[in-house]
């Protein structure tokens, strides 16, 4: 049974080495290269990692090698991505991203990446939809907040924790949207 593409393997650089071969075809020097110089940021992934996930999309019939020779040096595997690896990277680039700080900070922004270059009409959306998430996880934390007991201090604090960070992921949000075509404000201020 196929994964779901929500789960926390979505937060793989499987995806961002998928959305690089559905972008185009490479050897996997070059993609790790890409990965590094595009989407660095938010991934740090040695190349025997990209090759390793490389290996495990041929693997899964998710990429194919077609063999380049070279003069004076071994033949290089150029990747393209299977039909199966085109479904795999759309259902996932369309998924909805989790509104942990964790899974923003890679998935979202990889999604970004991705929506961006092949689909930029949904960058806005794909916004909206984002604080949306975000917004409902934070309403879910303050209810919580508000019936815990003053005596579960610690408790208490984490919960404070997270929604101030979901607080500041929203700013955010609201002003990394202004960086591309179409934004319009996200939310009423808090």
């Amino acid at each position: 049974m196929p994964e779901p593409a929500t789960s926390h393997r979505s937060r793989s650089p499987e995806y961002a080495l998928l959305g690089l071969l559905y972008l185009q075809p490479d050897h996997g020097y070059n993609l790790h290269q890409r990965l590094i110089a595009e989407l660095g940021g938010s991934w740090h992934i040695s190349q025997s990692q990209s090759y390793t996930i490389l290996k495990r999309l041929k693997q899964a019939g998710y990429a194919a090698a077609n063999p380049v020779k070279q003069v004076r040096l071994p033949a290089l595997q150029s990747l393209k991505l299977t039909p199966a690896g085109r479904r795999r990277f759309t259902t996932w680039l369309q998924a909805p991203t989790g509104s942990s700080v964790r899974a923003i900070r890679l998935e979202f922004i990889t999604r970004l990446y991705f929506m961006e270059k092949i689909r930029p009409e949904q960058v806005q959306p794909m916004f909206t939809e984002q604080v949306q998430a975000v917004q409902a996880t934070l309403a879910r934390l303050e209810r919580s907040l508000s019936a815990l007991p003053e005596a579960q201090k610690v408790q208490r604090l984490s919960l404070q924790l997270r929604i101030r960070q979901l607080d500041s992921t929203i700013a955010w949000l609201e002003v990394s949207r202004r960086e591309f075509p179409g934004s319009t404000e996200l939310t009423d201020a808090r």
